[in-house]
Order: structure tokens, then C-alpha cells, then sequence
């Protein structure tokens, strides 16, 4: 926590390095572990990767990575670099808690954002749907 007020380490670095032992599951770790789930969920997806074969490339069960992506299992430190690099991304990037996107901006996510975000998540046959709808109301929008 010292190390956090000082501005020394950022807040994602730290909350991945606190070990799991004895220690309380404050509100705050559980919003990071949602967020960093999310994250990871969402970079598998672009990578068109399955649960499975990401799981398999770590050399973990499948249910273990159903268990990061949803932020209800802490992931082990020793996995960050192969799953970055797997993922095509760096560990600070995983674990920062906004995107190089967001960054640039100020302010609240906006709805629109979220709602891409969650999009994000569904899995690809609804993401295809949704993204068919959007392609005719914007065709319908330009007509």
C-alpha cells in the first residue's frame, strides 16, 4: 500500500503481486481480477482463441481460465508473460487498468463504449449478429 500512495508501482503491478495467502479479498481486488478477466477474455477473442487452446497453450485447465476470464480466481504471477505474449500484448498492458485507448480520454466510459465492451465478451455467433444489425442500420442510416 506504501508503495501505492508514493506513486512508485502502479496499482495493477501490485495488485498482481500480492500473494494469495492469508491475505482478505478487499472489494477493490475482486473489481481488478473482474477487470483483468475481462481483459484477458477480450484479447483471447481478438486472437480467436478458445478457453481451451489458451488454456492448453499455459498448460492449465480449462475451467481454471473460465475462472480468470470471470476474475473469481486470482492468476498466478508466473503466468503474465506467456500469456502476454501468447495474446500479443505486454504484462503492463494487461494489467493496467485502462487501454491505450482509453487513456487519451477523460472522463466516464461512454455507453457506447460499454456496450462494445460487452459485446466483446459475447461469444462470436452473437458478436456476427449484432454486428450484421449494426452494419444494416448504418447502411439504412447513409441511404
Amino acid at each position: 500500500q506504501q508503495l501505492e500512495q508514493v506513486g512508485l508501482m502502479p496499482r495493477g503491478i501490485l495488485m498482481a503481486l500480492k500473494p494469495i495467502w492469508g491475505t482478505q479479498v478487499t472489494p477493490e481486488d475482486k473489481q481488478f481480477y473482474r477487470e483483468l478477466g475481462q481483459r484477458i477474455a477480450g484479447l483471447r477473442k481478438t486472437q480467436e482463441l478458445t478457453q481451451v487452446q489458451l488454456a492448453e497453450k499455459l498448460g492449465i485447465a480449462q475451467q481454471t481460465m473460465a475462472h480468470y476470464e470471470k476474475g473469481s480466481l486470482r492468476i498466478a504471477v508466473a503466468l503474465l508473460k506467456s500469456l502476454a505474449l501468447i495474446l500479443n500484448t505486454t504484462v503492463d498492458e494487461l494489467l493496467n487498468e485502462s487501454d491505450s485507448a482509453t487513456k487519451k480520454k477523460r472522463g466516464p466510459t461512454s455507453k457506447l463504449q460499454q456496450q462494445l465492451e460487452q459485446v466483446g465478451l459475447m461469444p462470436r455467433g452473437k458478436q456476427k449478429f449484432i454486428t450484421e444489425m449494426l452494419d444494416a442500420l448504418i447502411k439504412q442510416q447513409s441511404a
